[in-house]
């Protein structure tokens, strides 16, 4: 069986990928309570006590905040960078010494038939940090919750085969909604969201031929719509040359409902 996943949640409300091969299964994130998670599993078949452990990228509640539970419940290991230990270990519980384990930013760690390269972003948390997941020449990668995209991080994940790439707002949208300028203020900085149109403009910048398949993830529920963010993605890597919806595929998720397994 070849490297699959599937995006079980992705939004403002709560983040978890599932990402797998027949002999290894792993998680990133778990923002959501243990109940919706255990849900959300049976949605693509995938059973939880079958976990290698759970990655986690940073300490914000809709990262983390089913990781202790799930932890507990299943015995699963737990694999973040030191700061972020420090900065989460307040809100997910007492975890046994057993399952902690550190995993540095920038490092390569081996979970039997998938080497897992770590990466930093800019993001407002103590270390955040996201995945490239390397299996039998394919490349997966996710990347949400970062400002902007670095030439460094793009070195990282260029070429990959499948990405779960952040979408999170349409400028004007968060111009002109309800939020406060303070907070607005925020998304749009260097240690924010990326927007529809930035995030097109650096995926532009990482695909190649064997780029199949983008997920556009981690949509703002107020500012942003997956229609918009969609249309915006793909008209951007249209105006560029890139035949969307023929030799490369833009995919919608969701906060509430799975993707269907994706094979790499």
């Amino acid at each position: 069986m070849s490297l699959h996943f599937s995006v079980l949640a992705s939004g403002s409300t709560g983040n978890m990928l599932y990402v797998g091969t027949e002999n290894q299964k792993l998680l990133v994130d778990a923002g959501l309570s243990g109940k919706n998670a255990e849900a959300l599993f049976q949605q693509v078949d995938a059973n939880i006590a079958d976990l290698s452990g759970i990655l986690v990228t940073h300490e914000h509640s809709d990262h983390v905040k089913g990781l202790g539970v799930l932890a507990r419940k299943y015995k699963l290991p737990i694999y973040a960078n030191e700061k972020t230990w420090r900065a989460m270990e307040h809100l997910i519980g007492n975890i046994p010494t057993e399952q902690k384990f550190i995993f540095p930013t920038g490092t390569i760690k081996t979970f039997g038939d998938i080497d897992v390269e770590s990466f930093g972003v800019s993001h407002d948390a103590a270390e955040p940090m996201f995945y490239v997941f390397h299996h039998d020449n394919k490349k997966l990668t996710i990347i949400t919750d970062t400002g902007y995209v670095s030439d460094r991080m793009k070195g990282v994940i260029k070429g990959s085969d499948v990405f779960i790439f952040e979408s999170n707002h349409d400028v004007e949208m968060l111009r002109m909604g309800r939020y406060p300028w303070s907070v607005k203020r925020r998304i749009l900085s260097d240690v924010g969201h990326v927007s529809n149109e930035d995030a097109a403009l650096a995926m532009y910048d990482v695909i190649t031929d064997q780029t199949k398949h983008i997920y556009l993830a981690h949509l703002s529920l107020d500012n942003n719509m997956k229609e918009l963010a969609n249309m915006s993605v793909s008209q951007v890597l249209q105006s560029k040359g890139i035949d969307v919806g023929r030799s490369l595929f833009v995919h919608d998720t969701d906060p509430k409902e799975a993707t269907k397994i994706q094979y790499v």
